[in-house]
């Protein structure tokens, strides 16, 4: 009988290299494990969330939402957890299908590319130009009103329709003057001989005043300041109502009346053409 081996010790010692390696999951586990790393730790590194962390190192890669997806997040905690992803990239490739095809740059350049954006209409430009359209309106209605102003103030004044530019325009004044009580020299020469002409002036108080043309026509209706004066000129008679006829002072067709009105007194006064003479 010869001495050898048993049976058993004839057998083939075990290949290392078939023994089933660990899945993909396990292998990223058992890295952190061996890192001293949580899951929490590694899900607050990549940014992955935690419930997918726990997923993937159970082998279940549904929650990355594709195979896309799912490499990324296994190369991602792979580099955080110090092992070398490519190695686990490919065993997920075997086990799950091989790598897809890769899609074509042309449609993925198209799908980015920026849409030129709608223009609208210019509401900014429509505003500039109503505000311009705005301003201008009332520039022009201001001065149309300064025109028609000047208009009034000379119809107050006494003039009459017709009149034209015989009738006796009074100076605008910058400042106010001191009061005279009397019309200037000029103004009493230049009053018309075919017309009657009466001025009056305030020196020595206030008066409200009212004139009226032979038609009747209200020339003028309110307070004369002391100081002031008015000229009013029709082509037949004037007729005047004096509220404080001591404050006032007359002069018709260029000669002061003389007449001693009362501090207080109203007076109804007629004038006409030629020599003054009260009515």
């Amino acid at each position: 009988m010869s001495i050898g081996n048993s049976p058993e010790d004839e057998r083939p010692f075990p290949d290392e290299s078939q023994e089933a390696r660990p899945s993909v999951g396990r292998a990223l586990q058992q890295a952190r494990i061996a890192a001293g790393l949580t899951v929490e730790q590694v899900s607050s590194a990549t940014r992955v969330r935690i419930a997918i962390v726990h997923a993937i190192e159970a082998d279940d890669f549904a929650p990355c939402g594709g195979d896309v997806y799912a490499r990324g997040h296994i190369r991602t905690l792979a580099r955080a957890v110090r092992l070398d992803p490519e190695p686990l990239i490919a065993q997920y490739d075997a086990e799950h299908g091989g790598r897809p095809a890769p899609t074509p740059a042309a449609p993925l350049f198209e799908a980015e590319r920026i849409r030129p954006e709608r223009r609208g209409p210019n509401w900014t430009a429509a505003m500039v130009a109503a505000i311009v359209v705005v301003i201008g309106f009332v520039g022009f209605t201001a001065f149309k009103g300064g025109d028609s102003g000047d208009s009034k103030s000379q119809v107050a004044e006494g003039t009459t329709p017709g009149a034209g530019k015989s009738a006796v325009p009074t100076p605008k004044k910058h400042k106010p003057a001191e009061p005279t009580g009397e019309p200037s020299d000029s103004a009493i020469a230049a009053a018309p001989q075919d017309k009657v002409t009466v001025q009056v002036s305030a020196p020595n108080g206030r008066s409200w005043i009212s004139a009226k043309d032979h038609n009747g026509r209200m020339l003028f209706d309110g307070l004369l300041k002391k100081g002031q004066s008015k000229t009013f000129q029709d082509s037949s008679k004037i007729n005047l109502i004096l509220g404080d006829a001591g404050a006032i002072e007359l002069y018709v067709n260029g000669k002061k009346i003389e007449d001693t009105f009362r501090p207080g007194a109203v007076e109804r006064l007629t004038y006409t053409k030629g020599d003054p003479v009260a009515g």
